[in-house]
This record gives structure tokens, C-alpha cells and sequence, in this order.
């Protein structure tokens, strides 16, 4: 009698493995749709590296937004605006900044939201 009953208490069950497996899946489905935001947010990243390279420390705050307005448009970037992006200028230092929130939706009413905060240094240098 113990011999059958250590039988079948041997290995995962059904259910267990239903469990396990139905928490990968949703852990999978939030990953993809953090994707997207993701890509979004190397592209920021992109323009702005490219925009400080580009046009040096000493451009003007309306050619910087005009640089990214373009790089914007062609990246199809909708979280963030050029008009957003922080300007800060001290001395013959000029630092670009894109601080914000962006949104993806994951079941019904529930989305993910990941804030994102990147500064570059015109000359090239970027800060995380």
C-alpha cells in the first residue's frame, strides 16, 4: 500500500503545471507589450545623441527643438515632445533632458507605466 501511494505522489501535477505555466504566459504578455515603449525610448535616446553630435554646444534652444522636431517625425516618436525636452544652459555647457512617463496598456483598465529619464551633454557625452 505505501509503495502505490509514493507512486502517485510522484512528479508535477496538472493543475501545478497549469499554475506555473499560465504565470509564465502573463509575465511573457506584459514583456511584450513593454516592447514597444522600450523601442521608444532607444529612439529618444537616438535622437538626442544625434541632435547634440550634430549641432554642437553652441546651437540655440529653437535649433535644438528643430533638430528633433525632425528626428521626431521621422522616428514617429508620440510620448514625449520636442517642446518638452529640458534646455539647460550653463556657461558653454549645454545639457538636453527627456524626463517622462510613458503608458502601455496590458488587460482592461490596467496598463504599465515606465518612467524614463535620459540627459546628453552637447559634444556627444551622454549621462544615464
Amino acid at each position: 500500500m505505501y509503495i502505490g501511494l509514493k507512486r502517485r505522489q510522484r512528479g508535477a501535477t496538472f493543475l501545478g503545471m497549469l499554475t506555473i505555466t499560465s504565470i509564465l504566459l502573463f509575465a511573457a504578455y506584459g514583456v511584450i507589450r513593454l516592447v514597444p515603449v522600450y523601442k521608444e525610448y532607444m529612439d529618444v535616446t537616438r535622437a538626442l545623441t544625434q541632435a547634440a553630435s550634430a549641432l554642437g554646444p553652441g546651437a540655440s534652444p529653437g535649433e535644438i527643438r528643430q533638430s528633433l522636431e525632425r528626428r521626431w517625425q521621422i522616428d514617429d516618436i508620440k510620448s514625449i515632445q520636442p517642446k518638452d525636452i529640458e534646455v539647460n544652459k550653463v556657461g558653454s555647457t549645454t545639457t538636453l533632458r527627456a524626463y517622462y512617463r510613458a503608458e502601455a496598456p496590458f488587460i482592461g483598465n490596467i496598463s504599465l507605466v515606465v518612467d524614463f529619464d535620459k540627459s546628453v551633454t552637447m559634444g556627444g557625452k551622454a549621462t544615464p
